[in-house]
This record gives C-alpha cells, structure tokens and sequence, in this order.
C-alpha cells in the first residue's frame, strides 16, 4: 500500500481519534517511525483535529462547573480518591442521581393515552376472563340438568 491510499483510507484520522485498534496502532506507529511523510500527514491530522475542537469547543456555564467541582470535593472528603490519570490529564467520573424521565412535553399525552388503553384492555381481559368461566360453569351445570332430564 503506497502512501496516497494508505491516507485516504482514514487510518490516520482513526489513530488520532483513538478509535484504532490495537493492531492498527501497531501497524501505525511502525510506519510513521519509518516513512517520513506518513508520520508528516500524522501530525497534520492530529493538529487539525486538535484545532477543529478548539474552535468548535463551548465552555460550559459556571454553574454546571461549581456542580461539578462541590461534587469532586464531596467526593474526596468521604470517600476514596476515584480520579484517574491519562497521560498527565485528571478525569473525574460523573455520576447523574436524577431519577426522572425527561421527555418532550408532546410526548406526554400520547404515555398517558398509553397507560389508560392498557388499562381499560386489562379490566375488558379480566371481565372477559371471569365471563367466560362462569359460561362454562353454566354449561356444566346445564349439561348435567339435561342428563337428569333424561334419566328421569
């Protein structure tokens, strides 16, 4: 594989994105060592990614981060540190204590339709089911008024 196709095959962008797996890696790192202009296209790729997020990146409100860091104190305070170190970056595992189903306001009433369907189905069901056993009992009953009908 000369080196045009093996660029435009989006390896390289895979790599930096981390989504390669390990034999790719491998495969990666051993090209860019030898082949200068690989490892040229491999630092542009990393840097245009880099820059994209960048520009594209939004700063979150202030305060999802004062949340966010009273949650990482409290954390620390009673429990054991649960950080994690990548490469000389300090992630803090999120956790989200909200019970509640958020939905679009229009979907509500279609649930609440929904939910009353299958209710008035589960009382005709049983209102069936107990109907039907009281036509057999009849018919038992009726069955065995006929054979003492006829025996008399």
């Amino acid at each position: 594989m000369n080196t045009q196709d093996f660029t435009q095959t989006g390896i390289l962008e895979s790599y930096a994105l981390g989504l390669a797996n390990k034999e790719e890696q491998e495969h990666i790192q051993l090209l860019a060592a030898g082949n200068r202009e690989i490892a040229n296209q491999l630092v542009d790729v990393e840097d245009g990614i880099r820059r994209y997020f960048d520009i594209e990146s939004v700063t979150p409100p202030s305060e999802v981060r004062e949340i966010i860091q009273l949650r990482a104190d409290k954390k620390q305070k009673h429990t054991f540190d649960k950080t994690v170190r990548n490469d000389a970056k300090q992630f803090l595992e999120v956790e989200v204590n909200d019970t509640h189903i958020k939905v679009h306001k229009f979907w509500r009433p279609a649930f609440i339709a929904v939910f009353v369907l299958s209710k008035i189905f589960l009382i005709a069901g049983l209102y069936l089911y107990f109907k039907s056993a009281s036509q057999q009992e009849e018919i038992v009953r009726l069955k065995q008024e006929i054979q003492n009908q006829q025996l008399k």
